[in-house]
């Protein structure tokens, strides 16, 4: 069973910390397709609590407050990268809604040897 959380499921009051564990700040964007719908900076060492529910009535409103009916190009999911590095890909570009709904802390942390971005991603335990 495939469940959303933005359908009214299980998942459908859960949060997720994106935690930033790399030594200069990141941006994280929300985004449908390539149009930007909010963004939020987290310093070194914080985090931000994400809701998949939230964010998807947040950038899938219509003005008069019902949802848009779209396929899969047109789901939002949050871009991540350093503050300031445009031209520096990471190795995970974005986090899906899945990711959000399926995880309950996410890290974006450096690896100094490559030097890239990566994100890890804790299962939530008590989901479906």
């Amino acid at each position: 069973m495939d469940c959303f959380c933005f359908y009214g499921s299980v998942g459908a009051g859960l949060s997720t910390k994106i935690w930033n564990l790399t030594e200069k700040p990141i941006d994280l964007q929300i985004r449908v397709g390539s149009i930007l719908k909010k963004a939020h900076t987290v310093k070194p060492g914080k985090y931000k609590k994400l809701g998949c529910k939230s964010i998807y009535r947040t950038t899938m409103a219509t003005e008069d407050g019902s949802l848009y009916m779209c396929d899969e190009t047109c789901r939002p999911y949050v871009w991540v990268h350093e503050r300031g590095e445009s031209t520096r890909m990471v190795k995970q570009q974005y986090i899906s809604i899945e990711d959000l709904r399926d995880h309950s802390d996410i890290r974006v942390c450096r690896d100094h040897v490559k030097g890239i971005i990566t994100v890890q991603k804790k299962p939530r335990l008590d989901f479906c």
